[in-house]
């Protein structure tokens, strides 16, 4: 059987760690990764090809980064600790040609940065703007990094991110269901869910408390009602101040929700009608395709 990432077994980690004197800090978020079964199904959902340019939030010792490196061509990793600097330059060195580390918070690192660090690689005919997202995410951030990447870097078509369990069923969640929220008809403006595998505590150094799982997002805008054309980035910014208005408070029906938000009755009244969505309704019920139709209706801001 063929290594994926030299650096996904126990004794690898804790070899480099104790090199570096580092141990992993919770407070980041740092359970390093051991298992190579999950790096090679991770990269079979990646589908990498030498014209990607991969962005990788949290590397931490850079377990996924080296077998991404040798099939992408380029990989941009964000990472908050500085402590991991050096252990980076050192695992990452055999292809350290194709590879840009941004340090800071991958929260605060715009898609100028990025181009910047992959440009300055100087890898002739390669686009430096990141067309993947594939990390093993810190999970803190991670709802929120998934869906700002889709809202922010438009270059970026697939995301293939290990995340908490319970993240990725609200990612891929269906109304009606307890997963199912706004964060899910936000994202669902920008990507659906296209594969998954579960990973268990056991594939970590430490353990985690929380099981977790890889989900393939892969970017599919909605469109306009009225036109048929994909909702422009302005119409995708109003439905998700609408999404966000209907949720707001999720124990009320959509028109009081929204009326206590801000919205006007009688201008939500006429807007509801026209969009075929009863005013009784809880937002957890309705579809994304269900709040384009309703924001389209409200008249586009």
């Amino acid at each position: 059987m063929s290594v994926h990432s030299w650096l996904a077994s126990p004794r690898e980690t804790r070899r480099v760690l104790e090199r570096h004197g580092l141990v992993a800090k919770h407070h980041l978020g740092q359970n390093f990764l051991i298992d190579d079964t999950v790096v090679g199904r991770t990269l079979d959902l990646a589908e990498l090809a030498g014209g990607d340019v991969v962005l990788e939030v949290g590397p931490g010792i850079g377990t996924l980064t080296v077998a991404m490196l040798p099939m992408a061509g380029a990989v941009a990793s964000v990472e908050a600790d500085r402590g991991l600097e050096a252990v980076l330059a050192e695992t990452c060195a055999q292809d350290s040609e194709r590879f840009a580390l941004v340090m800071g918070d991958a929260l605060r690192v715009g898609l100028d940065d990025l181009r910047a660090s992959v440009a300055a690689l100087g890898i002739e005919g390669l686009d430096p703007a990141p067309t993947k997202l594939v990390s093993n995410l810190p999970y803190q951030v991670a709802a929120t990094m998934v869906l700002r990447t889709f809202e922010r870097m438009p270059s970026v078509w697939r995301a293939v991110v290990m995340v908490q369990a319970e993240v990725a069923d609200r990612m891929g969640a269906i109304p009606g269901t307890k997963e199912y929220g706004g964060y899910t008809a936000k994202l669902a403006l920008h990507a659906r869910p296209t594969g998954r595998f579960e990973v268990g505590p056991g594939s970590f150094m430490p353990a985690p408390h929380v099981d977790s799982a890889v989900i393939r997002l892969d970017r599919a805008s909605l469109d306009d009602p009225a036109t048929g054309a994909s909702l422009s980035p302005a119409q995708v910014a109003w439905c998700a101040q609408v999404i966000d208005a209907a949720f707001a408070q999720r124990r009320k029906t959509i028109r009081n929700s929204m009326g206590s938000s801000g919205f006007g009755k009688p201008e939500l009244d006429e807007a509801l009608s026209r969009s075929g969505i009863d005013p009784r309704a809880r937002a957890e019920t309705l579809a994304p395709d269900d709040f384009v139709r309703l924001a389209a209706a409200l008249g586009w801001r």
